[in-house]
Parts: C-alpha cells; structure tokens; sequence
C-alpha cells in the first residue's frame, strides 16, 4: 500500500471510529441498548485499527504521522480509556455510559478536525484547543442529559481553551512568519543590450473564440487562443512587447520553463508591476536554451490561463527537419481546444511531436502506431532514450514532453486521455489499458554532479484554515502557512540547494520552481535510475517524497509554487530568495 493510500485510509477510518463512538452515545441515550453496544464495538475496532495506519504512516515519514501521534493517539487513548472499562461493566441502564460514549466521539471528532482544519506542522496551541473543545463538548452534553458532572471540568476546559489562545494554535502562519522582502521591478542591469533578431508583439485583450465548434467568451493575445506561436533559433536575441487592450485585472508574460534573468520572468509584485490597460512591458532575452516551452500570463493566473492568456514558445537548435508539430493541450470554458491538423506524411520522414500541458491538471497521451522515443522532457534533452512501443506518457500541469520516431506507412495518432487529438490517418486502437512511462527510470544513467549539498529545504504541501484575511479560507500551505505568510528560501549566488518535497494532503501537486531546472535525486527513497531528469514542473502525487536539486546561478527572487493555479491561488505559493 502507497503512503497515499495509507493516508487516505486513516481519514476514512478516523471518520468511522468517530461516527460509530457518536452514533453509540445516542443509542444509548435513546437506551437502544444492542446498537448501542454494537456501535462502540466497531468504535473500539476503527480505533485499534488506527493505531496500525498510524505506526506505518510514522514509518514513511513523520510529516506524515506528526500530529496523529501527538495529538491523535492520546486522545484516542483518552477515549478507550474513559468509554472502555464503563462499557465492560455494562450496567442494566445503557443511558448511563452516553456521556463516555460521547466524550469518546468527541475526542476522536476533534482529533480528526486536527488534521483536517490544521494539518502540519503539528503545534502545542492546536492539541490543547482539540482538548478544550472536547471538555466543552462533554460538559454540555452531560448537562443536556441530565449527568452531573463536577464543577472542576467547566473550569479545566476554559484553562485549557485560554492556554490554547495564549499559545496559539497555528491555524494563521508556521513559525518564523514571511517577512517583507524587498525587490525590485526590472533591474537593467539584466538586460541583454544586443540589438534584437526576433520580434513580437502580443497585444491581450478580450475576445470571442471557437472552442471545439461553440464560440466562447476568452481572454486571448492577438486575438486567438493560444497565442501566436513564438519560434527563434538558438543564437537569437528576442523582443517581445506585450501590450495590454482590455484586460482589468492586469496581465504579464511568464516564460514557463525558459530561465529568463529575474526580470525577464513576468511576476507581477515580484520582478515587475502587472501590466494595466493601455499599458505595454517589452521583455528581451536571448535565446541559449533549445528546447519546447511555453508562455502565459501571471497577473491572476489562475483565471488568466484558463481564459486562454498562454501561447508556445519553441527555440530549436537551428532550421527545422522533418515534421516538427507543437500540440498544446487546454481546455477552455470545459471544452478540450482542438490542435493542429496533420495529413499523412512521407514514410521515414522525421517527426518531432512537442507535447504541452497548459492545463492545471495532469493528462495522459499515447501514441499508437508506431514506436516512439522521448527524446525531451521540459526542453532538456534526455540521454539515451529507447523505443517505446504500446506506452503512455503522463505530462504534469505545465510540462513538456517531446516524442520523436520515423513516420511509418500507415496512419499514426494521438491520443489525449482517451481521445484522439492528432492523427495521419484513421487509427483504431484501444490505449486506456496501456502501461505509463515511469521518466526516473528511462534513459542511460550519469553520475550526480554534486557531491555536497550547501542548502537544504523541505516543503510539506498540505491544507489548513488560514485565519489571516477578513474572511477565513481553507488554504493549500506549506509547511502550515500560506502564501504570503511562507518564510522565503534564502540561497546565496553557487550554492547547491537540495528541495524534499513532502505531500501529505490527498490532491496531486504539480510543483514548478521559476528561473531553474531541478535535477530529480530520489522519489520515496528511491534514486532515480534513467537519464538525468532536469525538470521545471512534476507532479508530487499524494503520500509521494521528492528530493531534487539544482545550483543556484541565476539571482533574484523567483516564485516557487504548485502550477495547479487554483492552488497557487489558494496559498501554495512561496519564493526564493538570493542573499
């Protein structure tokens, strides 16, 4: 079993102990004595079949198991100790065990809200407001059934509830809040002074598109969605000049996965101001990274991309051969967007399909028809890749994959989540079932390049309740904050720097450093076997450990987020800092 599936066993089982403890109190307040029994029964199994789940989650990883040891188990405990031995006992009147029965519903309820509304890391103010709650809760209870219950609880619930407070319980920021770090918008100094080659201009602005044969409400550049393509040869200087018609809530150009200087880099509040209507920002770098990459907006991210603000950016090596396609996958007001279309091509002639993933979730594609070899992953070429025959790939929110083979004679096709996107001819062929391509293991190995690690920094992406704003919301964190409470990773210009990225929530989180590669070391333990994967975006699955790393030789400030937007939204987002 994964440590994600474990993960989510415990929850399902945490909510069944509670609701079979609660369930129990009722009947026996209602004095159905057999369901009474039987519920507590299956509380007393679901609890002692935590105690497994708990044990080997703390063995995978004590993020993992942090606040159910400290928190969870006593309580737990508490709640056998107190129910157990009244209901061994079993007196004629079943009413009169309710209150432990409710008491133990309440300290396994509140230990479950625990990890639910608070998550990690696990803190001392949290433990002691679950305890509180539980002692108000049991009171009240008692009190509505007629028990007496001493004075003295009233009293110890309201201590430990002002502990709790004075204490604090961690729901707002992680220890070691965010400070304000100064930055500043577009530094010259960076700029490449050298009369530029390739120029574009892309003008954003409302419009109105055809999605798949229905015509859609978009926000677009130049008018279509994607954007125009972006091609330059390496050697290039280029010049884009973004203009913004229409677009209130401001609009900028990321160039995902191409490590642009920092103020080339399109984050709004970070490297430059957004860009407002009737305003223009001109970005100019040089093109020294061959490879397939892609370019969006990230002023309101998550509702810009969606709307359709992104295009491709594609830098090759030098003239086109072959046939040489770049098939973006979005989708836009729920509809898939179609890509381009490709007739039957010469036998033997080189093919070249660049796969793009401008959506905030992973999707599957399979090729079918023909062998194939991932040549590229996030425009690094890979080392010694081989044939692929009858198997999928899954590309993460942002990422790239290239697939290279020699056309066959008959028809080849694409396939996106089951549905054929690309084809030279009519291809039946059934995909679902296919195998997925695992890229740690793919490819001819080489040595790690470092033997030291300068800096090391672990992110353990989860949920919790974020009381800093007017309103609270249910936050992505990391390491228990949200952005922009997340303390900056601070790295100095050389530096090698080690991520562990930590999953402990039950969503896929597609993580994607700005102005870097990252090389993949390990994954749960396991080194990677393949080719050296220098990634930008990849997708840390739930109850999944990562390690990577990457040198620090590109100054400035550069997020650090989940590119499932709606996350990044949401407070998955932090930053790197050089000092």
């Amino acid at each position: 079993m994964t440590t994600g599936s474990l993960l989510a066993a415990d929850l399902v089982i945490a909510v069944l102990a509670s609701a079979a403890w609660l369930g129990g109190g009722a009947a026996s307040a209602a004095r159905r004595r057999p369901l009474a029994l039987g519920l507590a029964a299956v509380a007393l199994l679901a609890t002692l079949a935590r105690v497994i789940t708990i044990t080997a989650l703390a063995r995978a990883g004590w993020w993992f198991a942090a606040e159910k040891v400290l928190i969870a188990a006593p309580l737990s405990l508490a709640a056998v100790g107190i129910a157990g031995p009244r209901l061994l006992r079993a007196p004629g009147d079943i009413r009169a065990v309710a209150v432990p029965l409710f008491f133990a519903g309440y300290a396994t309820s509140s230990a479950l809200l625990v990890t639910i509304l608070h998550g990690y890391p696990a803190s001392a103010g949290a433990g002691l407001l679950a305890v509180a709650g539980v002692v108000a809760a049991t009171v009240i209870s008692g009190r509505a059934l007629g028990a007496h219950l001493p004075r003295t609880v009233s009293r110890v619930a309201l201590v430990v509830a002002v502990a709790a407070l004075l204490t604090g319980t961690g729901l707002t920021v992680a220890p070691g809040a965010a400070p304000a770090v100064p930055h500043d918008h577009g530094s010259p100094a960076a700029r490449i002074a050298d009369e530029p080659t390739r120029r574009f201009t892309l003008t954003a602005g409302t419009a109105t598109v055809d999605a798949g044969g229905r015509n859609v409400a978009a926000w677009a550049f130049n008018g279509q969605v994607p954007g125009p393509e972006l091609t330059a040869t390496v050697g290039d200087v280029v010049e884009v000049t973004l203009r913004n018609r229409d677009i209130g809530r401001g609009v900028t150009v990321h160039w995902h996965g191409y490590d642009v200087p920092n103020d080339q880099d399109g984050v709004p509040g970070v490297t430059q101001a957004a860009v407002r209507p009737g305003q223009e920002f001109v970005y100019r770098f040089r093109a020294d990274q061959a490879g397939t990459y892609w370019y969006h907006t990230h002023s309101a991210s998550d509702v810009g991309v969606r709307m359709g603000l992104y295009g491709v950016l594609v830098v090759r090596p030098g003239p086109a051969t072959g046939l040489d396609v770049t098939v973006p996958v979005h989708t836009l007001a729920g509809r898939p967007l179609p890509v381009p279309k490709v007739e039957q091509v010469e036998a033997g002639l080189p093919v070249r399909l660049r796969l793009i993933n401008t959506d905030s979730t992973t999707h599957r594609y399979a090729v079918a028809g023909t062998a194939f070899r991932v040549a590229a992953i996030d425009g690094v070429d890979l080392r010694g890749p081989t044939p692929l025959v009858d198997t999928a790939v899954l590309i993460p929110a942002g990422g790239r994959y290239d697939l290279v083979f020699d056309a066959p004679a008959t028809p080849v096709a694409l396939f996106v989540d089951g549905r054929a996107v690309y084809s030279t001819g009519p291809v039946s062929t059934a995909t679902g079932a296919w195998p997925v391509l695992d890229p740690l293991g793919y490819g001819a190995t080489a040595p790690v390049p470092w033997s030291r690690f300068d800096k090391t920094f672990t992110l353990v992406l989860d949920r919790g309740l974020d009381l800093r704003r007017l309103l609270p919301r249910y936050a992505h964190t990391v390491n228990g904050a949200a952005d922009p409470d997340i303390p900056p990773q601070v790295v100095r210009r050389g530096d090698v720097v080690r991520f562990t990225i930590v999953n402990r929530s039950q969503i896929v989180h597609p993580w994607h450093l700005h102005g870097h590669h990252v090389l993949v070391l390990a994954r749960d333990g396991e080194p990677a076997t393949g080719s050296p994967l220098w990634l930008d975006s990849f997708d840390v699955r739930p109850g999944e450990v990562w390690e990577v790393a990457f040198r620090a030789d590109n100054p400035g400030m550069w997020a650090n987020h989940c590119h499932n937007l709606a996350h990044a939204d949401a407070g998955m987002t932090l930053h790197l800092m050089y000092s």
